[in-house]
């Protein structure tokens, strides 16, 4: 067993990995060798397992056997919990500076029971001008023992200053096969071998995507209605209803992500500051609270909206497969495989009604929607103006 298992379809970067730890192992023990690479950006595309890599890759490090999944040091850094090393995960659109010059000077000190101090940013697309200067900076005068493991999109990674960039040793995923998805969905979770294929499929590669959707008949449910939109789109009323609902349907699925970690983070929030205490003091305590509460309601908002607008990404990417599917239908019949099997029959439907040209700007019109959305346009408008473009066609 090894903490590089479940990084499925990438033998190559497990290769790059393991090289290494094993050269930092090198300069752990006082030999140092080619010398030690301190900063790492991870790109791929979105369920590639972008932040696996760099978790697995921070336990390696921290694993006096490279990564051997068994000892304490990979546990606890797999599990979130180990102390030199910090995962950054935004919890909103953005990450600011002051959380990164936090970090930043966390992770100059010495290890405090490890052998790095290591700083783990997913999204790192997601930091700040401000921010990513502050990271800069010690990316570039790092601590001898410090190593940064920064996630970024494949699609996107020039939202990273270039600065940064060219300052890291890129590391490439690529999308796993389905059927290597599927093989880890049922030796890990369990899943039966057929629904397991087909969640594979479905999810288009992506690991977490596909293991909701062969648990969670909610998740499956959610794709079948985004799917029906196309035959839905019948005038204009359709169009606009079919809009509010998929917005309704992205806002509830951001909702149940959100609800119970909010209730949560509220409950420790108010007996960290004694929430309901008499006596000389609880006013300013209170006060305190009120300061602290108003705080995590803002940042569990700017969450809330981030989720949110990953719940319709994912809507807006399987619908984009669909409309795939019909051009696949239409120009190579049933020679290369759908994305989405299961609705084999209405893209044939549409295949057959469909002009090629009509089905490419259908297809343009959703990624137009994406990059809209990700401008900051609000997501209503942006959708019923895609909508519109699909009935159109």
């Amino acid at each position: 067993m090894s903490v590089f298992d479940e990084l499925i379809g990438q033998d190559d970067v497990v290769a790059i990995l393991r090289r290494a730890a094993d050269a930092a192992a090198e300069v752990v023990a006082g030999r140092p060798g080619s010398g030690m690479t301190h900063a790492w950006m991870f790109t791929g595309p979105a369920g590639s397992g972008r932040s696996v890599a760099a978790r697995a890759f921070a336990a390696a490090l921290q694993c006096s056997n490279g990564g051997c999944g068994q000892c304490g040091a990979c546990h606890t850094v797999m599990s979130g919990t180990h102390a030199d090393v910090r995962n950054v995960v935004p919890d909103g659109l953005t990450i600011g500076v002051a959380d990164m010059r936090a970090l930043v000077v966390q992770a100059a000190s010495a290890p405090s029971g490890g052998r790095w101090q290591i700083v783990l940013v997913e999204d790192a697309d997601r930091l700040t001008e401000a921010a990513a200067n502050a990271l800069l900076k010690a990316i570039e005068e790092p601590g001898i023992r410090t190593v940064f493991l920064l996630c970024t999109p494949s699609t996107h990674p020039e939202d990273v200053p270039v600065t940064i960039r060219s300052r890291c040793r890129v590391v490439a995923l690529r999308t796993p096969a389905p059927e290597a998805v599927a093989g880890l969905l049922t030796s890990r979770d369990g899943i039966p071998a057929n629904r397991a294929q087909w969640a594979a499929q479905a999810a288009q590669g992506h690991v977490g995507r596909a293991r909701r959707l062969a648990r969670d008949e909610e998740a499956a449910s959610r794709r079948a209605a985004v799917l029906a939109i196309p035959r839905s789109l019948t005038n204009l009323g359709a169009c606009f209803a079919a809009a509010s609902e998929l917005i309704a349907a992205s806002e509830a699925e951001a909702a149940a992500y959100s609800s119970e970690r909010d209730a949560g983070e509220i409950e420790a929030l108010n007996q960290a500051y004694g929430a309901g205490g008499t006596g000389k003091g609880a006013a300013q305590v209170a006060r305190g609270a009120a300061g602290a509460r108003k705080e995590l309601e803002k940042r569990q908002k700017s969450r809330a909206t981030r989720a949110q607008r990953d719940a319709l990404d994912r809507a807006l990417v399987d619908l984009a497969a669909f409309y795939r599917d019909v051009l696949t239908v239409k120009l190579a019949g049933e020679q290369l495989r759908l994305v989405h099997p299961d609705m084999e029959s209405s893209a044939a439907a549409a295949a057959a009604r469909w002009s090629a040209e009509s089905i490419v700007r259908r297809i343009d019109a959703i990624l137009e929607c994406q990059n809209a959305i990700a401008v900051n346009v609000k997501p209503k408008i942006a959708v019923e103006s895609m909508m519109l473009a699909l009935h159109q066609g």
